[in-house]
């Protein structure tokens, strides 16, 4: 999603990277990538990738849309900070439902 793509060049190098690098992994690994790098959202029907096995401060957050893995949006961290987290997560919802029903047009 354009937004996310945004929000990934908004990261400080390093975490950019690192961002990147998680993201290639779920290109190549598909919804069977599992834990470190990727886990459920609680309450959510989103799951997260988890850059650097977990240890890095954002997460991207995801969802497979018809036959494709779709990021909708970067979040912080949730204990690094939740309200950033809980705010991500919205965002991420609305952006997918609207994606959805885009589809449900065609």
């Amino acid at each position: 999603m354009p937004e996310a793509r945004e929000e990934l060049r908004a990261l400080r190098p390093p975490e950019r990277a690192a961002m990147v690098s998680a993201l290639r992994k779920l290109e190549a690994g598909g919804a069977a990538l599992g834990a470190p790098h990727t886990s459920n959202v609680k309450g959510s029907m989103l799951r997260e990738l988890r850059p650097r096995r977990g240890h890095s401060p954002w997460r991207a957050l995801y969802r497979q849309v018809g036959g494709t893995l779709v990021v909708a949006a970067l979040a912080p961290e949730a204990h690094v900070d939740q309200a950033g987290f809980d705010r991500a997560l919205r965002q991420a919802e609305a952006r997918l439902a609207t994606l959805e029903g885009e589809e449900d047009n065609t």
